[in-house]
């Protein structure tokens, strides 16, 4: 609780201001509009949050958020009946993105910052062959409505946020921490690294999979609706406090981040400020957090090797 306290109490500024700015804010469907629209970075902040606090990087969610909508809407095609067994589609598609992360960074020992770039390219470069860079067909009604509808949207956040939180409590959650903070002790200790890691990386690609679902259904369809969602992700978890290198920080927190980063986003926008200083306000808080966690930290366990990991597994 301690460590979510400054940026609930940053959260709370921020949606004072927007309140006095926009009064409509303090109406239930305001603020539940505000939430809704949040929703989709609050689930990818969760997923990356696991990947983070476990020592690695995730950078092919905005990607995969993309193949999510745009495929979606291609086999759907304004198809009703299709919805459901393309959502199935959907469900396994992002748990296979993030099972070839997790295979990719833990048993063949590429970086994950490196693995997952790589990734990030070749789901970019696959819905631009696919496409042409103009998505075809058309979501179903039965699809839109869980990020349309407020309720739905709101429900859906909820439901992740239990989820998570529940993740955290148990054992995963405490073996997630120590291999990130110490992944050597770690493995000493009985922790399976690679699988956890592995689990990490299932978990932020299922994320994508329902940021995807939702922003389809207020966003709509294009090439381009997931751009940029991978680097809000990691600016909204080091905004909470979790540290970039494993082994500290709060889920709860990094939805806390996720909401944060949504509000400073709402606030600038009232004011008339530029969206183009958006990337400014990510790149300042990351160098912020980067340098605030080596200043915490000069003296932190250098982490095992991956080989060590490997062989411990």
């Amino acid at each position: 609780m301690r460590r979510t306290l400054p940026i609930l109490a940053v959260l709370a500024v921020l949606l004072a201001a927007i309140a006095i700015a926009n009064p409509f804010f303090l109406e239930p469907a305001g603020f539940l509009g505000f939430v809704r629209r949040a929703a989709p970075l609050v689930i990818l902040a969760a997923g990356q949050y696991f990947v983070i606090v476990s020592g690695e990087f995730d950078l092919s969610v905005g990607s995969l958020v993309t193949v999510e909508v745009v495929v979606a809407a291609r086999l759907i095609d304004g198809n009703e009946g299709a919805t459901w067994p393309v959502l199935l589609l959907l469900v396994v598609l992002g748990l296979l993105v993030g099972l070839a992360n997790g295979l990719v960074t833990t048993l063949l020992r590429v970086p994950s910052f490196i693995a997952t770039l790589g990734m990030m390219l070749v789901l970019s470069g696959a819905v631009f062959l696919w496409t042409g860079g103009a998505p075809r067909g058309a979501l179903s009604e039965g699809f839109r409505m869980f990020g349309r509808q407020t309720g739905w949207a709101v429900l859906i956040l909820a439901v992740t946020a239990l989820v998570v939180v529940l993740l955290t409590r148990a054992d995963f959650g405490r073996t997630l921490v120590a291999t990130g903070d110490n992944e050597r002790a770690a493995a000493l200790s009985g922790v399976r690294v690679n699988r956890v890691r592995i689990l990490a990386f299932v978990l932020s690609g299922a994320s994508a999979v329902v940021a995807g679902i939702l922003l389809g259904g207020f966003a709509g369809v294009s090439a381009q609706v997931g751009q940029g969602l991978e680097f809000q992700a990691i600016t909204a978890v080091v905004l909470g406090g979790v540290v970039l290198g494993g082994g500290r920080g709060s889920v709860v927190a990094a939805m806390a981040g996720a909401l944060t980063l949504e509000a400073l986003f709402t606030l600038l926008n009232l004011y008339g400020i530029s969206g183009a200083l958006e990337f400014t306000v990510q790149g300042v808080i990351i160098i912020a957090a980067v340098a605030a966690g080596a200043v915490r930290l000069p003296f932190a366990h250098p982490r095992r090797s991956k080989g060590d990991a490997h062989a411990a597994s």
